[in-house]
C-alpha cells in the first residue's frame, strides 16, 4: 500500500522508478513518488501521471527545456502534484524501487541520506517557461521539417514501396480498422464511439497499440490484434486471445519478443522504422482495410513535437501514405449517427400489428366482432 504524508513542504512516499514514463504509470499508485527521466514532459505522459495520483514527481531531466511549449508540467502542478526538476541522471540509481523517499523542498532523501537536489518547480514558473517557449516554436517547426526531409531521403520506401507486413489471420478486407493508442482523450473518444453506435453497428477490427490494448479492455472490448514493443501492455491483454505483432527494427532487434517468448505466446514480427502506431496503420492499410479510425494517435503539430524524437518524421510520412483512408475518431463521432432504417421500421410496425391482431383474436370481444362481421358478409352476399 502506498504511503504519503505532508508536513509543511515535506512529502514521503514509496518510489516507483523508470526511465520510461509510460511504463512507469502501469505500476504507479496513489501516494507513490514517481522517479522519471523525462525531458519535456508531454500531455499524454502528464495525463497518465495525474490519473494515478502520485504524491510527487522527481524528474532527473528538465521538464521543460524551452525547445517548444509543452504543457505537461503545467498539468501536473495544476493537479496539485509537486515536481522536483533537474535532479540529475544518477537519481535513478540512487533511489531503489520501492524505497521510502522523503522530499524536503527540492532535496530528495532516502533513509535520511541526501541523494539528489533539484528545483522545486512552481506552477507560475512552469507557465512562464511555457510562454517563453512559444518564441522558440518557429525554430522547432523548422527543425522538424528539416528532419522530415532528411528522413524522406533515407526512408523514401515508406512512400513508394509496399512494406512486408506479417501474415496475420485477421481479415481486414472491406472492413474498418480501429487503432487505439493510449494517448490524449482516448477514453472520451472510445466512449463517444460506443454511445454513437459506431462500434456496435460497424464492428471494426480492433487494434491496440501497446497500452491501447488495455484501453480497449477498460471499455469491455476485446482487441483483435495487439501490436508494439509490448512494454506497457498488461499480461491480461497479451493472453486474451488477440494476435500479437512485435515491432522489430532495422538493426534486427525486437524488444517485445523476449517478453512474449518468456510467456510462451506466439507472435509475428513487423520490421519497420518509426513508431508502433505507424506500423499498426501500415498493417491495416496493406491488409485491405476500407477505413482506418484513429484513437489517441498523434495528428497535430504539437503531438509530433511532444514526442521529441527523430522517429516522428516517419509518423508524418506514414500518414501521407495512408491518408486517403485515415480519419480521427473525433471526426467519426461527429459524422456517425446510428439511424433506424426504413426496413427496420417496417418490421417493427408489422410486428406490432401482428401482436395486436393476436391479442384481439383470442379475446371474447374480438371473437364476437369477427363472428358478427362474418354473418353480415354472408347476409349481404346471399
Amino acid at each position: 500500500m502506498a504511503l504519503s504524508s505532508r508536513a509543511a513542504e515535506r512529502i514521503t512516499g514509496y518510489a516507483r522508478v523508470d526511465r520510461r514514463t509510460k511504463r512507469l504509470v502501469g505500476r504507479l499508485g496513489p501516494g507513490d513518488v514517481a522517479v522519471i527521466d523525462h525531458e519535456d514532459i508531454d500531455r499524454v505522459a502528464a495525463d497518465g501521471l495525474v490519473a494515478t495520483r502520485p504524491a510527487a514527481v522527481v524528474n532527473a531531466a528538465r521538464s521543460s527545456t524551452g525547445r517548444y511549449p509543452n504543457i505537461g508540467p503545467i498539468l501536473l502542478l495544476a493537479a496539485g502534484i509537486p515536481v522536483v526538476d533537474e535532479c540529475g541522471g544518477a537519481v535513478l540509481q540512487e533511489i531503489p524501487e520501492g524505497s521510502l523517499v522523503e522530499l524536503d523542498g527540492a532535496d530528495v532523501l532516502v533513509g535520511g541520506r541526501l541523494v539528489a537536489s533539484g528545483t522545486a518547480l512552481t506552477l507560475a514558473e512552469a507557465e512562464d517557461r511555457f510562454d517563453e517557449a512559444k518564441g522558440a516554436l518557429g525554430g522547432a517547426i523548422e527543425a522538424f521539417a528539416a528532419n522530415t526531409l532528411d528522413y524522406l531521403r533515407r526512408e523514401s520506401h515508406l512512400i513508394t514501396d509496399r512494406p512486408e507486413v506479417p501474415d496475420v489471420d485477421v481479415d481486414f478486407t472491406g472492413r474498418h480498422a480501429l487503432i487505439v493508442v493510449r494517448g490524449h482523450d482516448y477514453r472520451e473518444d472510445l466512449g463517444a464511439l460506443r454511445r454513437g453506435g459506431y462500434l456496435a453497428e460497424v464492428r471494426p477490427v480492433l487494434i491496440g497499440v501497446d497500452g491501447g490494448a488495455d484501453a480497449l479492455l477498460e471499455m469491455g472490448l476485446e482487441p483483435d490484434i495487439v501490436i508494439g514493443d509490448m512494454d506497457s501492455v498488461s499480461g491480461e491483454a497479451l493472453t486474451g486471445g488477440a494476435e500479437l505483432v512485435v515491432h522489430g527494427y532495422r538493426d534486427g532487434s525486437a524488444p517485445g519478443a523476449e517478453r512474449l517468448s518468456a510467456l510462451g505466446l506466439p507472435y509475428h514480427t513487423f520490421e519497420a522504422t518509426g513508431t508502433s502506431e505507424d506500423i499498426a496503420m501500415l498493417l491495416a492499410h496493406e491488409r485491405g482495410a476500407e477505413l482506418i479510425v484513429a484513437v489517441g494517435t498523434h495528428s497535430s503539430l504539437t503531438d509530433f513535437l511532444d514526442k521529441g524524437r527523430d522517429g516522428m518524421a516517419s509518423t508524418f510520412l506514414v500518414r501521407l501514405r495512408v491518408g486517403p483512408i485515415l480519419v480521427d475518431a473525433k471526426g467519426v463521432n461527429r459524422l456517425w449517427h446510428a439511424t433506424l432504417r426504413k426496413r427496420d421500421l417496417g418490421l417493427l410496425a408489422a410486428s406490432a400489428l401482428l401482436a395486436m391482431s393476436a391479442i384481439f383474436a383470442v379475446s371474447d370481444t374480438g371473437r364476437l366482432f369477427v363472428r358478427s362481421l362474418w354473418l353480415w358478409i354472408r347476409s349481404v352476399v346471399g
